[in-house]
């Protein structure tokens, strides 16, 4: 029963959190929104839409506040970008912040993480600057391109296994729009 209440919790307050997510932090704001609903990811400067990629991909499974690992579940919530990859299987691989502290807590109150892994998320993210991406909430999330991938999946199918997919050209555009540090808004 505590496990639930604690997920409940958790659920109500990412829900609020998107909600005010969807705003820009300062005028002139780059930042993502990706609504795995439309399937539309679109870039802002500030309240306004620059450019819309339709069409993208997330994982099979669709998207869920919390994401096990091999869930095929893409993580909701906001993120930032930290890391940007031009050598990648899925041509670039714009990584994400995933697992964030929200996610660690959110996974100490339902009871997916025990103190232990809690305490070793945060001494990861202490030493390293970076999320463990080996936790029971999985790791490796971003946003990339399909690469050597059959176009016609990723225009007919979900077909990631949790990651946020676009093609090899709109990956390429929207690469020029971000950097380290943008902010990403998953719903």
């Amino acid at each position: 029963m505590k496990r639930l209440a604690g997920l409940l919790t958790g659920l109500l307050l990412l829900s609020l959190a998107l909600s005010a997510g969807a705003e820009p932090r300062y005028s002139g704001e780059i930042w993502l929104e990706v609504d795995a609903e439309t399937a539309r990811l679109t870039v802002y400067q500030g309240h306004r839409p620059v450019q819309v990629f339709e069409r993208i991909s997330v994982g099979r499974a669709g998207t869920a506040p919390f994401r096990y690992r091999g869930s095929n579940r893409t993580p909701s919530g906001e993120f930032r970008i930290n890391r940007i990859s031009h050598d990648s299987r899925f041509h670039i691989f714009l990584g994400l912040d995933y697992p964030t502290p929200r996610h660690a807590r959110e996974a100490l109150e339902s009871g997916l993480f025990d103190e232990d892994d809690y305490r070793a998320y945060h001494e990861h993210l202490r030493h390293h600057r970076t999320p463990p991406q080996d936790t029971v909430l999985g790791g490796h999330i971003g946003i990339h391109g399909i690469g050597d991938g059959d176009p016609e999946i990723h225009d007919q199918f979900h077909w990631t296994q949790g990651c946020v997919a676009v093609t090899n050209e709109e990956i390429e555009a929207l690469v020029e729009w971000v950097n380290i540090g943008t902010r990403v808004l998953i719903r």
